[in-house]
């Protein structure tokens, strides 16, 4: 009885909201077609692939594909610049669209905000080619960034042939590229802050700052949780677009991550089934993570995703 009445509610429900259900169709194919169906490639991890015979028809490996990452020379190295490269991205660039959103808020003149708004979204919707290249030609010997870095004590060579330089100029670029666009979801949380606090604050004599610690701040923290938990969840997904168009073999000891180790083994080499163990090793520490971090968040600020 239970079963048909829910039945009857759904039916009901989807006749008074078919066209919200026909907004939603093309989202749900999405994930169906492009993130849950390729999951049956986990099974490449598992097996000798090979294309002839298909993923049914490869051999099973077992955890064989995993013992060898995890003994080779390149484990320790692609983990090692993978979590530093997450951990200052998560230090650095995960707060500076935080810092923009709280900036433009307390900006009164229109005009300017959205100057500063167009100008810091530009960089977003510049093609990663075009982005790589630049970056290449400004920090090349005779570019504009490595000019300014000489008269620091820089020595005027590539800064992308030595080693130490890459990761800073990756997350600097990183942060250049989408602190714009990534401020738009906190400039939307402040907008709706109800303004009605912030005259109760400057009523009891708080200044513009008090009133940004203790209205502003507090409104958009539980969007600042959720964003961080699902950071938190691709913590080890570095993109490795940007990473393959700069790096090169001289600075692999600090440039090859995760998901350009992934790249060259699977698509140059050939590998597919190392290669895949090794995603799938990301992806299940990236599960831990998110896990973790919802958890903590659950205990800590009763914020979290479930």
């Amino acid at each position: 009885m239970n079963k048909a009445t829910f039945s009857g509610r759904l039916f009901r429900d989807f006749i008074t909201n078919k066209y919200l259900y026909l907004m939603m169709l093309p989202v749900v194919a999405y994930y169906a077609v492009f993130q849950y169906a390729p999951m049956y490639g986990v099974l490449i991890a598992f097996k000798d692939y090979s294309p002839l015979k298909g993923i049914m028809g490869s051999p099973w490996a077992g955890l064989e594909h995993f013992k060898a990452f995890f003994d080779s020379y390149y484990f320790l190295r692609v983990l090692k610049n993978t979590v530093i490269i997450s951990v200052y991205s998560l230090l650095f660039e995960f707060p500076a669209p935080i810092l923009l959103a709280l900036m433009i808020n307390e900006v009164r003149s229109r005009r300017y905000r959205n100057l500063v708004q167009t100008v810091t979204y530009m960089p977003y919707f510049i093609s990663m080619i075009v982005i790589a290249g630049l970056i290449r030609d400004f920090t090349d010997s005779g570019g504009v960034v490595n000019t300014l870095y000489s008269y620091f004590g820089g020595d005027g060579t590539s800064m992308l042939q030595q080693s130490g330089l890459f990761r800073p100029l990756y997350i600097l670029s990183e942060i250049w590229q989408k602190i714009g666009w990534e401020s738009i979801i906190y400039l939307a949380a402040l907008m709706a802050i109800d303004q009605e606090q912030y005259e109760a604050a400057r009523i009891d004599g708080a200044g513009r700052l008090k009133q940004m610690w203790y209205v502003t701040l507090p409104g958009i923290l539980p969007t600042i949780v959720i964003l961080f938990i699902l950071r938190m969840g691709n913590l080890l997904n570095v993109g490795f677009e940007k990473i393959i168009l700069l790096y090169n073999p001289v600075i692999y000891d600090k440039a090859d991550v995760i998901s350009s180790f992934v790249y060259r083994k699977g698509l140059l080499e050939f590998s597919w089934s190392y290669s895949t163990a090794v995603g799938v090793f990301n992806s299940l520490i990236n599960l831990t993570l998110l896990v973790l971090a919802n958890w903590i968040s659950k205990r800590v600020s009763n914020n979290s995703l479930w």
